[in-house]
């Protein structure tokens, strides 16, 4: 990091030219080339603020009277060159506000673009959003080797709202620059260049001699092509359109999402015009903004801060050693060792270790890392069939089967092993840690750590506490987790811990509609209405219907309410080996080509969403009743990325205050009257009026 930071940051040798007090920006002079270096005061990482344009805005009167040969803006910080606009700074803005915030935004990319001289942006790391869209703003664009560069406004019920959405219709072929901003997915170096969203790609080493020649007038324009010149006409964008808004709505309903369509819209109407589309954009962004979706969606960006605020500190873990070769356990060493850690695996079969190595290859490929960086994370991982590693890992993370007997008796073989001051966790999903914490070494140096599937996919990791637990021990598997590029939720010994304790209702509901004849397409149609990324019958098959199996069974022993009856059917197609989408066959045939339904079902009968959503709610006021969970931020953080919950209605205790809570009471008890006591409201509704 020493050698690129090095590379990036100004030469302190060069002339300083005077400049408009700025807390965010420095400017140089060398070569009769203007530089201007964002460096966000008091963080590592630049963002879009209205005080960034305010002080550019200063600095760029400055260089027009200067007249430079040219004028280049980059990054003094090595994570990148901006990570976007500041979520701060606007996300309680409505109204003509919003309006007056974002027209003064574009005045000073216009300022930016209008300059009679040539601009050139250099971009490293990530360049996301307004930065994005301020790079796009210059005449040139020099990316640096990795560079990644994207509008993940989409993400946050948005689209690009600083000139982001003419700016880059304009300059590359059109369907392409919709692509990028309808799906919030980055272009990475390559593509970025081919795309020609980017004038070169270079290492920093070659930098100022792109600059010196850019600067001269050097370098050869990029083409848009034919497509771009016939999408010019209304008739071909509304040919182009029409298949955006079909593609869209497959992935993201119009009722949901607006935001897509909305973008489709502007450029429909207006991609010919860049003044008109700059109009529509801004009143776009200001009155999706006020939408629900928006609101709860940037919520969840908020959300996400919270859970990794919990993780602040040093972990002190360097060395992972993780007990069980099966999905869980390859899945936690894989991801550990992608992130810097030195991981060793233990089986006590050799196949499984063979896999783990072989799944972690394919992981760090679905993930993009070099063949280099592939090649180091291999190295980092090492399959340990002696158990060598227990002796000297910071971390122990047992992963076995679900079997108290099993963990007990792996417990009793570490305790002769473990290094001193050595953690043990467990990734247990369905046992209570007061069960097992007696065979542990080290009560106070014991806890849980539940992941969950895919591991390289789900970003929320459960850091579970219970009476005997030290704080510290807590703290350092919170940072851990963080550490590994991970959300830590901080919750308690409870049947389920937190997620499954709300999820399981949602699965197990799903059951008995099966049970009374409900065709599972329907049941999982109804729930992708609601907004959930997949319906319960395809998650039960994801999660695996043994792990279904018990935790419905540890919620019927452990919780003091009545919960769903498991059909005997569910019990025998787990005992025959049917166990879900791992086994190839569960509630769906997928060894068969059976293919769970991706399209929602907006007729759905309300009472199948009732049923099915509504006990979700139900045990998450339980949750907070019973303090498994701090407060209900954390709460709907951890339901969001431990599921993929609904995220745009905000999360369960959202969903359910903005529903009104009175009227989700009184329908859980509507519920109690057709289908049973399992539906009765739990006695902390009462608190929340």
């Amino acid at each position: 990091m020493t050698d690129v930071l090095d590379e990036i940051t100004p030469d302190a040798q060069t002339e300083a030219a005077p400049a408009p007090d700025c807390r965010h920006w420095r400017m140089e002079t060398h070569d009769d080339i203007l530089r201007l270096w964002l460096d966000c005061e008091g963080t590592g990482t630049n963002v879009i603020s209205e005080a960034v344009l305010r002080e550019l805005d200063a600095l760029l009167d400055h260089a027009k009277g200067e007249a430079p040969k040219a004028l280049v803006i980059r990054s003094a910080k090595p994570s990148g060159f901006a990570a976007g606009a500041d979520i701060d700074s606007f996300a309680d803005l409505r109204g003509p506000q919003a309006k007056e915030k974002l027209e003064q935004g574009h005045a000073v990319l216009d300022k930016l673009e209008a300059l009679p001289f040539p601009t050139i942006a250099v971009v490293h790391g990530h360049a996301l959003g307004g930065g994005f869209e301020l790079a796009l703003a210059c005449d040139r664009r020099i990316g640096i080797e990795g560079v990644k560069l994207g509008f993940p406004e989409i993400q946050l019920g948005l689209h690009p709202g600083l000139g982001g959405t003419f700016r880059l219709t304009g300059l590359i072929d059109p369907v392409e620059a919709m692509q990028i901003m309808l799906t919030g997915k980055t272009a990475h170096d390559r593509k970025a260049r081919k795309l020609g969203i980017l004038d070169a790609l270079l290492p920093e080493r070659h930098v100022e001699a792109a600059i010196r020649d850019m600067a001269a007038g050097g370098g050869a324009q990029h083409d848009t092509g034919f497509r771009a010149s016939a999408l010019r006409t209304r008739p071909a964008r509304s040919f182009a359109a029409t298949r955006m808004r079909s593609e869209s709505e497959k992935q993201a309903p119009r009722a949901h999402f607006p935001a897509p369509f909305a973008l489709i819209d502007l450029w429909e109407d207006h991609g010919n015009d860049p003044e008109a589309m700059q109009a529509a954009e801004i009143a776009s962004f200001a009155e999706l903004l006020e939408s629900a979706t928006a609101q709860n969606l940037i919520r969840v960006f908020f959300l996400r801060r919270k859970l990794k605020e919990a993780g602040r500190g040093t972990d002190g873990i360097a060395h992972v050693h993780v007990i069980g070769g099966g999905m869980m356990g390859a899945g936690i060493a894989a991801w550990s060792a992608m992130q810097g850690k030195r991981v060793t695996i233990e089986d006590i079969d050799l196949p499984p270790l063979g896999k783990a190595v072989k799944r972690a290859a394919e992981i760090y490929d679905r993930k993009h890392l070099t063949g280099i960086e592939a090649r180091d994370a291999l190295d980092r991982l090492m399959p340990d069939p002696g158990g060598l590693g227990r002796a000297r890992a910071d971390l122990v993370i047992e992963a076995v089967p679900e079997k108290r007997e099993l963990k007990e008796k792996i417990y009793r073989g570490l305790a002769e092993t473990m290094k001193p001051g050595a953690i043990l966790a467990s990734n247990t999903s369905s046992l209570r840690l007061s069960d097992l914490v007696d065979a542990a070494p080290a009560a106070d140096r014991f806890a849980g750590l539940h992941f969950f599937n895919p591991v390289s996919s789900m970003q929320l990791v459960e850091v579970v506490s219970h009476d005997r637990a030290d704080p510290a021990t807590l703290d350092r598997l919170a940072a851990f987790v963080t550490g590994i590029d991970r959300l830590p939720a901080r919750v308690t010994d409870y049947p389920g811990f937190l997620v499954n304790r709300i999820l399981a209702p949602y699965l197990m509901e799903a059951m008995v509609m099966l049970d009374e004849g409900m065709a599972k397409e329907d049941i999982d149609r109804a729930a992708l209405a609601f907004g959930m990324p997949m319906g319960p019958v395809t998650l039960a098959d994801q999660v695996g219907l043994d792990i279904c199996l018990e935790v419905a069974n540890s919620m019927r022993t452990s919780l003091d309410r009545p919960v769903a009856k498991t059909p005997a059917w569910l019990r025998e197609k787990v005992e025959a080996g049917e166990t879900g989408k791992k086994a190839g066959k569960g509630l769906y045939d997928y060894a068969a080509g059976e293919k769970p339904p991706k399209e929602p079902d907006e007729d759905a009968a309300p009472e199948t969403c009732d049923r099915l959503i509504l006990p979700m709610c139900d045990a998450a006021v339980e949750c907070l009743r019973k303090g498994v969970v701090a407060e209900e931020d954390t709460l709907d953080g951890a339901v969001i990325f431990g599921t993929g919950w609904a995220p745009f209605r905000g999360g369960p205790m959202r969903y359910a205050r903005t529903r009104g809570v009175s009227e989700c009471r009184d329908r859980l008890q509507s519920l109690v009257t057709r289908y049973g006591e399992r539906f009765t409201p739990d006695q902390g509704w009462d608190d929340l009026d």
